[in-house]
């Protein structure tokens, strides 16, 4: 199991926000261990000819693997045949060598060498190895074969959190003085903001990344830290359940009525920001991972508008897990009518950039969220 502490970041006049250290050398476990339990809870389930989601009570089981079983007779509107698309997803490796790097952040970034050049290769392909070995399934990256200081990046967002499903791109840089120095991390932000430490200019606000002056033991530590560490810390504790709590001036509040409310309001803005995120990665994938992107997008397409109309029938925003509802905050309220609307019509362009690559029955989807509305 990873132990990551939680501690302070600030860069320039932007807010401060939560730092993240490094975890601990080791393959990353993705859940944590739980006693078998009952929970009951509200769950999306389908039903009626038209697929309309209709909020029910049922009890799932967790897992001491932390996974949801889905109840008898919960069914998924995104089972689709086989299909060319899918296919080329299926085939996509979690680690692969490319060529092309003309869209890379860093393309123009050349690495002064400050050491033994086949020392500093060596480390580079040991990081290679580390990747190809221990990636967890929800994360893929491509090394380059003319350029080994280069990386791309992609996660995806986790269920239960805001960032459910959306696709995360980082391109990476290993300089001259790596692993001396840490890598260079860029956040494909798309201009806009959607945590604390993932800035609008793409900056990534991690003492790993030695981007915040961190105590020694949180800063990057050569030998001992790697490019595994940086993304399983991005994933697991920057794209979390609850991100408003990042900010080190509202972590106190966690737990209390308005902290919980609060970080609702913020859910909602980081769900639009997330949707609107999906639509430019659509219509603009990163090059080497075009066939992810649309096999991604057109596996979860329905997925993803079920739970854009769950959102808009009350649910709070990142309490959505297959199979159901989990982790209800009761002071968290519920969803505003400002997030219901403005999402309804984000909703829109994204169904348009679903039916592009191939989705089928969004259009429909799109007319039972209006007839809801017009209720």
């Amino acid at each position: 199991m990873i132990i990551i502490m939680v501690y302070f970041c600030s860069c320039f006049m932007d807010p401060e926000v939560v730092e993240i250290p490094p975890p601990i050398h080791q393959k990353p476990s993705r859940f944590k261990k739980q006693k078998q339990q009952t929970v009951v809870h509200n769950v999306i389930d389908l039903d009626g000819d038209d697929n309309s989601l209709v909020l029910g009570k049922t009890s799932r089981k967790r897992t001491n693997k932390g996974k949801a079983v889905v109840p008898p007779g919960l069914t998924s509107i995104t089972d689709e045949p086989e299909n060319e698309t899918l296919k080329k997803l299926q085939s996509f490796k979690q680690f692969d060598t490319v060529v092309n790097t003309s869209d890379h952040h860093y393309v123009k970034n050349k690495s002064t060498i400050k050491q033994n050049p086949t020392s500093w290769a060596k480390k580079i392909q040991e990081e290679w190895k580390i990747l190809e070995k221990h990636l967890p399934e929800t994360i893929f990256v491509r090394v380059y074969e003319s350029r080994m200081d280069l990386l791309r990046a992609v996660i995806i967002g986790s269920e239960g959190t805001p960032y459910q499903d959306g696709l995360f791109f980082f391109d990476v840089f290993f300089p001259g003085g790596y692993p001396n120095e840490p890598p260079h991390v860029h956040y494909h932000s798309r201009g806009l903001r959607l945590n604390p430490n993932l800035y609008s200019s793409g900056k990534v606000c991690l003492s790993l990344l030695n981007t915040w002056s961190g105590s020694k033991n949180e800063k990057w530590t050569p030998g001992v830290s790697t490019m595994l560490q940086v993304l399983v810390s991005i994933q697991g504790l920057i794209l979390n359940a609850k991100p408003y709590f990042n900010e080190p001036g509202f972590a106190n509040s966690r737990g209390t009525q308005n902290g919980e409310a609060q970080s609702l309001k913020y859910n909602e803005n980081t769900f639009i920001l997330s949707v609107r995120t999906m639509k430019y990665t659509m219509k603009n994938p990163p090059k080497n991972f075009e066939d992810l992107v649309v096999g991604h997008f057109f596996s979860r397409a329905h997925d993803i508008l079920a739970s854009c109309k769950a959102y808009m029938e009350g649910v709070q925003v990142g309490c959505l897990a297959k199979g159901g509802v989990q982790d209800v905050d009761e002071d968290g309220g519920k969803n505003s009518d400002k997030f219901k609307a403005d999402l309804f019509g984000y909703v829109k362009p994204l169904v348009k950039e679903f039916k592009t690559i191939g989705v089928k029955d969004c259009q429909k989807f799109l007319l039972r969220l209006l007839q809801n509305r017009l209720l």
